[in-house]
């Protein structure tokens, strides 16, 4: 029989505490399409010491045509005090009766908080939270910080030989109508896609081009990581039938750059942001490539193929890899877990 227990004395204050776990709201189902002004390469700016709202890819534009700038208001979230309350004097009852309280609520507090870690994983919130901003980063980053004027390649090259490759175009941001061939199409139709970006770089001699794409997708972490999985599963980034195309921007050393001339590729759906990145290299000649070769079979050692002599593996990686870290560490994502 459980024994009565009296109530607390009328002149003792009653207090009550709750305590709720982080309620972080979830990304939005879906965020608005907007159109945006075309950038392109005459129109870039150098980028300031702080980054200009004004250059990002959805500035508005005013009647006279220059980019407004607005700036995020920023929120700080305090934390209201509280005074100590003077300790009274006790009988020996009451001292036991709150060891026990204090012994059951630690538990209670520390199994709810594993409890929260084991439903949101070992990043938790956090996750969750550079997953909704790595997805916003297409309207928010400047042009020239997300596809830099200049990349720096160090050890990327065949036999760790460094890098360097310089932008020659920029394409309008767009949707992904006609930028992919029809199959990779429907490979990716799943993810959907909320904006494509993409830019053409050349190397230091200017032999080779390569296009780097980031498609925006509309999906969740869930989404994401179900793609992945089919890529991993079926092999599909080593399948010349769903090779991206190139962006071949008229006047230019990639003028030439079509989808006859695509020798390597690489392509990386991330799980910790809703982006695919991918990088499709070919001669700045012209020439017509009759084998293309996944970057990673052309980076091997004692490939003999045109496109691994060449090194164009190398280059076709060494750029969706530096572009990928780098949306990262713009997201803020706290491990870089394999995509």
């Amino acid at each position: 029989m459980t024994p009565d227990v009296a109530p607390p004395p009328a002149n003792r204050p009653r207090t009550e505490a709750a305590v709720a776990p982080d309620v972080v709201p979830p990304p939005p189902a879906h965020r608005p399409r907007t159109e945006t002004p075309s950038e392109t390469t005459t129109r870039l700016r150098p980028v300031p010491a702080e980054p200009d709202p004004a250059l990002s890819w959805s500035a508005p534009m005013s009647p006279g045509g220059v980019p407004g700038a607005g700036r995020p208001a920023s929120v700080s979230f305090g934390e209201p005090g509280s005074r100590p309350r003077p300790f009274a004097r006790r009988t020996r009852g009451q001292v036991v009766a709150a060891a026990v309280c204090l012994v059951l609520g630690t538990g209670l507090i520390g199994g709810a908080v594993t409890g929260a870690w084991l439903a949101d994983g070992p990043e938790g919130p956090g996750t969750r939270h550079a997953f909704a901003v790595a997805g916003d980063l297409w309207h928010e980053v400047p042009v020239d910080q997300l596809f830099p004027p200049t990349v720096q390649g160090r050890g990327a090259g065949p036999g760790e030989a460094d890098r360097v490759w310089t932008r020659i175009a920029v394409a309008p941001d767009s949707g992904c109508k006609g930028a992919f061939d029809a199959l990779l199409t429907r490979v990716l139709a799943p993810v959907g896609c909320e904006r494509l970006l993409r830019a053409t770089y050349t190397d230091a001699t200017q032999s080779h081009v390569t296009t780097v794409g980031l498609l925006f997708t509309e999906a969740d972490a869930a989404g994401m990581e179900g793609l992945a999985r089919r890529f991993e599963r079926e092999r599909l980034d080593r399948r010349s039938d769903l090779m991206p195309l190139p962006y071949a921007a008229k006047d230019t050393a990639a003028e030439g750059f079509g989808p006859g001339q695509r020798a390597s590729w690489a392509i990386s759906v991330l799980t910790d942001a809703p982006v695919v990145v991918y990088a499709v290299s070919g001669w700045a000649d012209g020439r017509t490539v009759d084998e293309p070769q996944p970057a990673e079979d052309a980076m091997r050692p004692g490939a003999g193929t045109a496109p691994a002599q060449a090194g164009l593996g190398h280059e076709a990686r060494g750029l969706a890899d530096r572009f990928e870290r780098a949306l990262r560490q713009r997201a803020g994502t706290p491990t870089e877990r394999p995509s």
